[in-house]
């Protein structure tokens, strides 16, 4: 899981430090996105069947939206996980996230108040968690999804050992 990212360019990349080696989330994650959607627009095509027998006809036209809504959902889930990453610096993570709207975060260890571990059922059947961070300000939290609960639990207490060094200083 760990490298370069592959769509780093030069050093005035801002989504790319050139100093940074990216550790990706688990392709797990995908599969997890994969089923929720899946059980929503499967939902969404059972209304809408038995609305257009029970209505009209005219109903079964939805399926024309949900199913290449689906479709999209579904490759869309693959290419997240290629662009979800974080690393760890001496005083800081980075978190970088997005296709089409890129984002990275960049959370000072000094002002981590505290570090969460989450997993909903859906999760925990893909043996995967969320590591989310708490900070000062709330503009500046950032979650970590699709890791093995192992590196989640690493994590979290690297990151809050870390954020408590940095707190004791000042």
């Amino acid at each position: 899981m760990a490298g370069a990212d592959p769509r780093a360019g030069t050093t005035h990349e801002p989504f790319a430090p050139s100093d940074v080696v990216w550790q990706r989330i688990s392709p797990r994650w995908a599969t997890a996105q994969r089923l929720v959607g899946a059980i929503v627009f499967g939902v969404l095509a059972v209304v809408a069947a038995v609305l257009a027998v029970l209505l009209t006809p005219w109903i079964w036209l939805a399926l024309v939206l949900i199913v290449p809504l689906w479709l999209w959902d579904y490759l869309w889930s693959g290419r997240q996980v290629q662009a979800w990453g974080y690393a760890e610096r001496d005083d800081d993570l980075l978190v970088v996230k997005g296709i089409l709207f890129r984002s990275l975060v960049v959370v000072p260890y000094g002002r981590l108040q505290y570090v969460d571990v989450e997993a909903g059922p859906v999760d925990r059947k893909f043996g995967i968690a969320k590591v989310q961070l708490h900070t000062a300000s709330s503009d500046t939290d950032a979650a970590i999804p699709g890791l093995p609960p192992e590196e989640a639990a690493r994590l979290r207490d690297r990151l809050a050992a870390r954020g408590e060094a940095r707190l004791a200083g000042l």
